[in-house]
């Protein structure tokens, strides 16, 4: 997917989506994110190549959106599904105008926002998680004492 034939003979461009101000020419999606894939969203056995796909389609279709304004890690799928990225830029390769272009790395899948009413607000979410892991850790050190 990372050329596309220009209408010059013998002349390629860097083929990429953008996606929040990144040139994206590439999806990579980690092992952790292929098997939440598989529990989260569909509930079978998936092929990489067809999340790839399913991806690159609702990248051109301008359908993944930053789920925080500020923030470049959370993205949000048709207003439902959320993902967890990092980006990383592609060595030696840049576009036309010599800006760098990026490889997206899908880190998880959080789930669907209509079925888990907690993923709607996130960092209220991680809030309560980690305030009740610390609380967990502070219980069971005291019974060791």
């Amino acid at each position: 997917m990372k050329d596309k034939i220009m209408s010059r003979w013998s002349t390629y461009e860097p083929f990429y989506i953008e996606l929040a101000d990144k040139k994206i020419v590439d999806i990579v999606i980690t092992n952790h994110a292929h098997s939440r894939w598989i529990t989260r969203v569909e509930g079978e056995q998936t092929k990489l190549e067809d999340i790839c796909k399913y991806l690159w389609d609702k990248l051109k279709s301008g359908k993944i959106a930053p789920y925080y304004r500020k923030e470049e890690e959370v993205y949000v799928i048709d207003d439902d599904l959320l993902m967890v990225v990092q980006f990383t830029e592609v060595e030696k390769e840049t576009d036309l105008t010599g800006k760098p272009l990026y490889r997206m790395i899908v880190i998880t899948f959080l789930g669907f926002m209509s079925k888990t009413m907690e993923l709607r607000d996130l960092r209220t979410y991680y809030s309560w998680l980690r305030h009740s892991r610390r609380m967990t850790l502070m219980k069971n050190n005291r019974k060791k004492r």
